[in-house]
């Protein structure tokens, strides 16, 4: 059985920050940078415990996302990995069931970079694969990030979007999408 607990990042310990970021690393093997340790904090955490074993991971950041003439609330997703020996038990569902209900009662849209992997996991739980062309806002303006293309996912809360249209995330620094 597992237990998801939702909290703000100033609301986690150091201790329990630091289990997530090691299970983020192994889950990710080792392909986990400091930029994008530093994208899933300051947000919402949805953290999945057996026990007293930390065994899933996902976040909620907010960023801007530019359409349709708008710079829109995201609820942004970082960070989701589950422990190689506890997928395919539902952990994921229930860490993107708290994510989500995040998203919806504080964003107007939801958005996220999904893996090869996690693509039809997002795409089954209703997020949209964007169709249009994805783009950065950086301090040299608006660049296009077409390896984005194929894997940006959108959940709309409030808005209609045009899938098809361009997108645009706000600048940070490591991976933009």
């Amino acid at each position: 059985m597992v237990d998801v607990d939702v909290a703000h990042t100033c609301q986690l310990s150091r201790t329990t920050l630091e289990r997530a970021r090691q299970l983020l690393v192994e889950v990710f093997e080792d392909d986990l940078g400091e930029h994008d340790w530093e994208h899933a904090l300051g947000g919402m955490h949805a953290l999945a415990w057996e026990g007293d074993e930390l065994v899933g991971h996902g976040s909620v950041v907010q960023r801007r996302l530019l359409h349709a003439g708008r710079a829109w609330r995201t609820g942004y997703v970082e960070g989701v990995g589950i422990r190689a020996d506890r997928r395919g038990l539902g952990h994921g569902g229930a860490i993107m069931a708290a994510l989500e209900a995040v998203v919806h009662g504080a964003y107007e849209l939801g958005a996220l970079g999904a893996s090869d992997a996690g693509a039809a996991f997002y795409a089954s739980r209703s997020w949209q694969l964007w169709q249009g062309p994805t783009s950065a806002l950086t301090p040299s303006g608006i660049v296009r990030t077409p390896e984005e293309d194929d894997c940006t996912f959108v959940l709309p809360v409030t808005v209609a979007l045009d899938l098809t249209g361009d997108i645009t995330c706000d600048w940070r620094d490591g991976d933009l999408w």
